[in-house]
């Protein structure tokens, strides 16, 4: 793909999911920097209805653990405790609505929450990391809620964060843009 004049295009079109990271993941300061900016995404009432658990270094095994526990057998336990190790840093997201609002449904506070999700990656790819996006069965494991200390929240899984293996560079299948458009105009 040819680069464009433009970072912001640069970034959305070239961003992937990496399945596979490495260190360096982002030190706190400039992970901060990257969510005060992505925390512009749109957002209805600017209720910001979402946090963040960063968990890393030895931190990743005790969440790991967290996994383990609320697995059904010794071997899905084994593999869901691996899991956090998958990259150097994990941020957990938390959504937090604030129910019955008068103007903002909840349904609008979720797209704030992933809004902000989908942009805290872009920015995190603009800055040389990488991240995906993982869920699964543990976001509504107890143990897990107990060790990220979330009660009434809910979880909407991962953000796993480092830096890409070199290897795992991937171009991305070209959308069919005019089958996704509908168009209701005059005089175009």
């Amino acid at each position: 793909m040819t680069r464009s004049p433009n970072p912001v295009l640069d970034a959305v079109l070239t961003r992937r999911s990496a399945p596979r990271l490495t260190e360096p993941a982002p030190n706190p300061a400039d992970l901060e920097r990257l969510v005060q900016a992505a925390a512009t995404a749109p957002d209805h009432g600017r209720l910001r209805p979402w946090r963040l658990v960063a968990v890393s270094g030895d931190e990743r095994a005790r969440l790991g653990d967290a996994f383990g526990e609320a697995a059904d057998t010794p071997q899905q336990a084994r593999r869901a405790a691996a899991k956090p190790m998958r990259a150097p840093l994990l941020l957990t997201i938390v959504h937090r609505p604030v129910p019955n609002h008068p103007k903002v449904p909840e349904w609008e506070q979720l797209a704030a929450t992933t809004g902000m999700v989908t942009t805290l990656s872009l920015l995190l790819h603009s800055h040389g990391f990488a991240s995906i996006w993982r869920t699964g069965a543990a976001i509504e494991a107890p143990q897990v809620h107990k060790y990220l200390g979330v009660d009434d929240e809910q979880l909407l899984g991962w953000l796993y964060v480092g830096t890409r293996y070199a290897s795992d560079a991937a171009d991305r299948r070209p959308l069919d843009t005019p089958a996704r458009i509908t168009w209701h105009t005059s005089g175009i």
